[in-house]
């Protein structure tokens, strides 16, 4: 035959497939991925440029926006992050971020080291004793982008899950004063124990990833020295949202849990630190189409909520946050500063 189908998409292009001619290379659209409540490329720029990391290595970002969003510095964004097992984070659509990037949300992918985006030689060199470089890849990204002013120190968000939890925790030890919040789903946060402990059910099958903590002291002390566990500090913490499953096999319920009551007791900010658990759900999160959704909706609301109470930062203090039903409330007072109160002058 000459004739091929071809799929294409792109962050601001829906899922399409082409009947493709080889002989007169002609194409045709055979479909598309339709968006009930519509949509419109022409109002979203994408861009893919490189930046250079601690060693000198180039990292690619995928960069999301509306086209009304400033590039000023004044904008929230997310900085999405994985970086391990060799998983490469394709920049396709999506149309659930639209509702964050239509609030002048930037949504961000880096594809640091652990994945694969650049060859194998950029897996090896995010694992290991290398895993370090997936960490420092990440935060040379988001120092990156509030030079280039995409956004501003503190107006950042961190999002990974799993072993991109890892790293979101990792980050917050070592860098948390360039965010706003993190959203950490199912993290890895307890590495160092799940790594020393052969019985659990994929530890054994790690060790080409993360190293073999109990019988080589080297890999033991590396580990260590990252750990987010082992590495929380008593500073400020960014606004957190960790989530869990119960049933989760892979990342045990106990890490997330044990990670969120250490930072309750170290961490000297009173920003929000949220810990949700979900007692129906393995480590791929709820099942059925309407559980994926009210997942996705939590960790938006959260993004959106904070990013909101930052725009008057001077003017608002978070009172309370209640998860109840799927319903993130969170709650806050006004607070009117000294220098902005109105002064009574005698005469």
């Amino acid at each position: 035959t000459d004739e091929i189908y071809i799929g294409y998409s792109s962050p601001k292009t829906p899922s399409r497939v082409y009947l493709y001619n080889l002989s007169n290379k002609s194409k045709k659209l055979v479909k598309e991925q339709e968006i009930p409540s519509g949509h419109s490329p022409d109002n979203y720029i994408v861009e893919r440029i490189e930046y250079e990391s601690h060693d000198g290595r180039m990292v690619p970002l995928t960069i999301t926006r509306h086209k009304k969003t400033k590039i000023d510095g004044s904008a929230n964004l997310l900085l999405y992050g994985y970086g391990s097992y060799g998983n490469s984070i394709s920049p396709g659509f999506s149309s659930t971020r639209l509702s964050l990037i239509d609030r002048d949300v930037i949504w961000v992918t880096a594809h640091i080291r652990g994945g694969m985006e650049k060859d194998m030689k950029w897996w090896k060199e995010g694992k290991l004793t290398n895993k370090k470089n997936t960490f420092e890849d990440y935060i040379c990204a988001a120092k990156y982008l509030i030079e280039n002013k995409y956004s501003s120190k503190g107006k950042l968000i961190g999002m990974g899950g799993s072993a991109g939890g890892l790293l979101m925790g990792v980050v917050a030890n070592k860098a948390s004063e360039l965010f706003l919040g993190i959203i950490m789903a199912v993290p890895f946060v307890d590495s160092l124990t799940t790594n020393l402990d052969h019985s659990l059910p994929l530890t054994v099958g790690e060790f080409d990833e993360f190293g073999n903590a109990k019988d080589n002291e080297e890999h033991f002390n590396y580990i260590f020295s990252y750990a987010p566990y082992n590495n929380i500090k008593k500073k400020d913490y960014p606004h957190m949202l960790i989530t869990t499953n119960l049933s989760d096999n892979q990342v045990l319920f106990d890490e997330p849990a044990k990670f969120t009551a250490k930072l309750r007791e170290y961490k000297t900010d009173n920003n929000l630190l949220l810990l949700k658990t979900e007692m129906n759900a393995g480590h791929g999160g709820k099942s059925g189409r309407d559980g994926a959704i009210e997942e996705i909706a939590i960790d938006y609301a959260f993004a959106l909520k904070i990013a909101k109470t930052d725009t008057n930062a001077d003017d608002k203090k978070i009172q309370n946050a209640e998860l109840k039903d799927g319903l993130l409330t969170i709650s806050c007072k006004k607070i009117i500063p000294e220098h902005k109160k109105k002064k009574l002058i005698e005469i």
